[in-house]
């Protein structure tokens, strides 16, 4: 016996790693020291900080990758774990600094797995990181051939002058949401469940001649990093954010703002995408559960000051993104927590 036949192919594993060193090579950045395949990643913190604060995030994708697996949407779940790290992490003002990967499989198969690195190398150069290094595992016996999973993690730096925590936040500061590009990487059990139920396949569509029900749902996580260095870039005066992840606005737009104060929120200043009506139709999904599982269309939020509202909708515009007016802060409740008001009954 040898490692080959137990199932583990080292030579496969040196080639791959030679197929995606060109796209790991495109997301340097000139802190960045050495090259692929060291034992650890070096990195120089950004000339020019008085006070530099590391901000970490680590997050996989979930079971996305069931469905991404079975329709080949590799790349965009590379971009997915790219996003769901760096969205979290430029809550804080933060720059995103370098990225690191881990992927984990049964079979080295490297079309797909070059794929998925291919995917996290374009989600880093759109958030101005670098993919730092990586760890590729071959685990025959434990996944199953052609199943893999990811998990990563994001490093970013900010200033300790410049941090947003969301201590500035007020009563009258008004809520701007910024649209998502679907489910983004969330809610994925109760989608797979649903597209159980009714037997959708790949040519399933939300309405008739209209776009493919998978295609979308794999849609990849929109990623934020640059909308917040522009708003910050124009000096826009951002008091809190919020990336609605998993538990959707009720328990991510909280998490921005401090105690003795809650947002109020307008259901009616957008139109709930048509994906998401076609879930809850389908799945028959109650209001309640809606709201605390799926982003609803509203993938990140930005608190601040009613006097910067205009000009952040039109960096936002600038940058691609669609905005609007979501809601207003409020004084809180007796208990002091923070809370979301105005979902519907």
């Amino acid at each position: 016996m040898d490692y080959r036949t137990a199932g583990v192919d080292v030579v496969a594993g040196r080639a791959f790693v030679e197929r995606i060193r060109s796209s790991v090579e495109s997301t340097r950045r000139p802190e960045v020291l050495g090259g692929l395949g060291g034992f650890g990643g070096l990195c120089r913190l950004p000339a020019g900080l008085s006070k530099p604060l590391l901000v970490a995030g680590t997050d996989g994708v979930g079971t996305k990758l069931e469905l991404a697996q079975a329709h080949g949407g590799h790349h965009g779940v590379g971009i997915d774990l790219v996003a769901m790290c760096v969205n979290d992490v430029i809550t804080s003002g933060a720059q995103p600094l370098f990225f690191l990967d881990y992927l984990a499989t049964g079979k080295l198969s490297p079309e797909a797995m070059a794929a998925v690195v291919e995917g996290i190398a374009d989600g880093c150069r759109q958030s101005g990181c670098a993919l730092l290094g990586g760890e590729t595992a071959e685990m025959p016996g434990f996944y199953g051939p052609g199943r893999y999973d990811l998990a990563g993690f994001c490093v970013a730096v900010v200033e300790e002058d410049a941090l947003i925590d969301g201590r500035a936040v007020v009563a009258g500061d008004q809520i701007v949401a910024v649209a998502s590009s679907g489910v983004h990487s969330n809610g994925f059990s109760l989608v797979r469940k649903i597209l159980e139920a009714h037997q959708v396949d790949g040519a399933s569509e939300l309405s008739p001649g209209g776009p493919a029900v998978i295609e979308s749902l794999l849609t990849p996580t929109r990623l934020y990093g640059s909308l917040v260095q522009a708003l910050l870039g124009a000096a826009i005066p951002l008091h809190g954010m919020a990336h609605i992840t998993g538990g959707g606005l009720p328990e991510n737009l909280p998490r921005c703002l401090p105690a003795g104060l809650q947002a109020r929120i307008d259901p009616a200043s957008w139109e709930r995408p048509q994906l998401f009506r076609w879930l809850q139709e389908k799945g028959e999904v109650p209001e309640a559960d809606l709201w605390h599982t799926f982003n609803l269309g509203v993938g990140y939020c930005l608190v601040l000051p009613e006097a910067a509202v205009a000009q952040a909708l039109q960096v936002c515009a600038d940058q691609g993104h669609q905005a609007w007016r979501l809601g207003v802060v409020e004084p809180g409740a007796a208990d002091g927590a923070a809370r979301l008001l105005g979902l519907p009954a």
